[in-house]
């Protein structure tokens, strides 16, 4: 046979035809109705069937405690099946990690349009056989949405299987900390406080902890940093939720006088100049740490709340503060935690300043008098030593404080 003849001639393909179009893309307008998109999993075809279009209806939730409740209707024409979606039930509870858009092209004014789509815009078709449809997506339309709880754990599901390690690590962390009492876990701890062994030594220094109103100390410590150990500060749980300020340097952005002290605003540099990348993250911690203590210090103030009040704190340090500084009794913090506060912060300017720290940026901060703040760092174990026209507070070891007076009762 002839080499022609045995070699079967290959279909030649069709050129792609190219089209040079110009792109605009249409932002939401709260005036305008978004579009609405549905799409059938069992590969029904709405145009299969002939000239006749099917039947396209969209209802809305007559309450006005959900106004944003749609159901998409299809019914193809002379068939007793409708294909149902909801924007309340199904795919649309899920967690929703994708963003969608609709793209219109117009050839003969050669323009692409794409308008965002929201998720609960994207509707699954199902069919629905029968005509007693409407009255169960009625009452599924109807019923209350999930309760927060069920919706954390749904995302939280989804965080265990899909999400990173670091993701799936702090959700761990966060439902140890979360994790309600039960009998069974009481009867443990119950058993395993009692197998415990008392250190008194450890006992009557809190106790001298709570008589000076001041961070845990080591008053036999030999170097400035272990007089405040920082482990008992910042807790060991609490590191990986105060890498903000880490975050926004890596991310090349600049940290905002509006969201953070000027204490720390006028000393984010030295995270640049230290080598030692332990020691930029320890200093970028203990400034997050500084930021959201004077936070929530002007929250739990008359006149700091409002430069507060959108500021974020994590739920871990939010409810260590509310142990330890406020009261039942009142919305603000009594005096005697505001003292304590302040000394936490001004042991982490210590700590952020080398234990040498000029107290004038933190004293604007905090709202206090040059006076004032004077009196807390001595409280704390600092003497005062001025160096060309700045007084710098200097903490020395071993700790000497000064001594207690004691009101007498009248």
């Amino acid at each position: 046979m002839d080499n022609a003849e045995a070699s079967p001639t290959k279909p030649k393909k069709r050129p792609r035809e190219k089209l040079n179009a110009t792109i605009h893309v249409l932002h939401d307008n709260p005036e305008k109705t978004p579009p609405l998109i549905g799409y059938f999993p069992s590969g029904f075809d709405p145009l299969r069937g002939g000239s006749t279009e099917p039947g396209v209806g969209v209802y809305r939730h007559s309450s006005r405690k959900w106004p944003n409740r749609l159901q998409l209707v299809v019914r193809p024409p002379e068939s007793n099946v409708a294909f149902v979606g909801s924007s309340f039930s199904g795919e649309p509870n899920a967690s929703q990690s994708c963003t969608y858009a609709l793209g219109v092209l117009d050839k003969e004014s050669q323009t692409l349009k794409i308008v965002p789509v929201a998720c609960n815009k994207m509707f699954r078709l199902e069919p629905r056989v029968g005509s007693d449809f409407a009255d169960k997506e009625h009452s599924e339309l109807v019923r209350g949405e999930l309760s927060a709880k069920e919706k954390a754990d749904k995302v939280r599901e989804l965080n265990l299987l899909f999400g990173t390690k670091r993701s799936v690590t702090q959700d761990k962390k966060m439902q140890s900390l979360r994790q309600e009492d039960d009998p069974n876990s009481q009867e443990d701890l119950d058993r395993k406080i009692k197998e415990v062994a008392i250190n008194k030594e450890a006992l009557e220094s809190t106790g001298s902890h709570t008589a000076r109103n001041i961070p845990p100390y080591n008053s036999s410590a030999t170097v400035p940093k272990d007089a405040y150990p920082i482990e008992k500060i910042i807790l060991k749980g609490e590191w990986d939720y105060i890498r903000d300020i880490l975050q926004l340097l890596e991310a090349g952005e600049k940290v905002s006088p509006d969201a953070y002290p000027t204490f720390v605003c006028n000393r984010i540099h030295k995270m640049g100049e230290t080598q030692d990348e332990m020691g930029k993250e320890t200093l970028g911690c203990i400034f997050s740490y500084i930021n959201h203590l004077i936070k929530f210090k002007d929250q739990h103030s008359a006149d700091g709340a409002s430069s507060a009040k959108n500021h974020r704190t994590p739920s871990i340090l939010r409810q260590k503060f509310s142990t330890m500084f406020t009261n039942a009794e009142s919305k603000w913090l009594p005096s005697e935690k505001i003292d304590l506060l302040i000394s936490y912060v001004l042991v982490l300017t210590l700590f952020a300043d080398d234990f040498r720290t000029d107290p004038t940026d933190i004293a604007k901060d905090l709202r206090m008098s040059s006076v004032t703040i004077r009196q807390h760092f001595e409280h704390l174990g600092c003497k005062f030593k001025r160096e060309k026209n700045v007084l710098y507070a200097n903490l020395s070891v071993p700790l000497k404080f000064p001594e207690l007076r004691k009101r007498r009762r009248r």
